[in-house]
């Protein structure tokens, strides 16, 4: 009978290494899996970042816009130096299209400020564009205390964030008493 045994073990020895190296092979699978999976969220947690930074720069250059609107008397919007009119060629204000094909380098003031903006690929940039008047009916320019006219303004930011890839375009709509 010890003879039959010694056999026995024999034959089995050989099985256990195969079944180690499937178990290994499976292994090995799953950890590539892993670090694929792990690669593909630092992507997109990175994109998420500059896209982040991206739409921060524009929310700072639509409020320094704003800003550049507060001033006593603004100069004429002639469509250059980024205040533009309503006979701007092909103006389509709310036209996603229109802004990312508007020449955003030659006709746009650049947004500086104190905090620096090292982290993106460009600095960002805003629009004033002029929207026709609005007069209030005869009668209603005292009702709660509405303005006889009412000056409105689009202000259309632009900004980068760390690659160019990660563009973000923001705009509001600003009232100012008068021009």
């Amino acid at each position: 009978m010890s003879q039959s045994v010694a056999m026995l073990y024999g034959r089995e020895r050989g099985a256990t290494l195969i079944v180690a190296l499937v178990l290994l092979l499976i292994m090995t699978l799953i950890g590539v899996a892993g670090m694929q999976d792990t690669t593909l969220q630092e992507k997109m947690v990175g994109n998420m970042r500059d896209r982040n930074l991206a739409f921060q720069a524009a929310e700072a250059a639509l409020r320094g816009g704003e800003k550049y609107l507060q001033a006593a008397t603004l100069p004429a919007f002639n469509n250059s130096a980024g205040l533009i009119n309503k006979n701007y060629t092909g103006l389509r204000s709310g036209d996603p299209a229109f802004w990312e094909a508007y020449p955003w380098p030659s006709n746009s003031r650049t947004y500086s400020s104190t905090a620096t903006y090292s982290e993106l690929s460009a600095a960002p940039r805003y629009v004033v564009e002029e929207v026709p008047t609005v007069f209030a009916a005869p009668g209603e320019s005292m009702k709660f205390g509405a303005l006889k006219e009412i000056k409105s303004y689009r202000v259309t930011a632009r900004a980068q964030g760390g690659t160019t890839d990660a563009v973000v375009i923001l705009q509001s709509t600003y009232r100012r008493q008068g021009g």
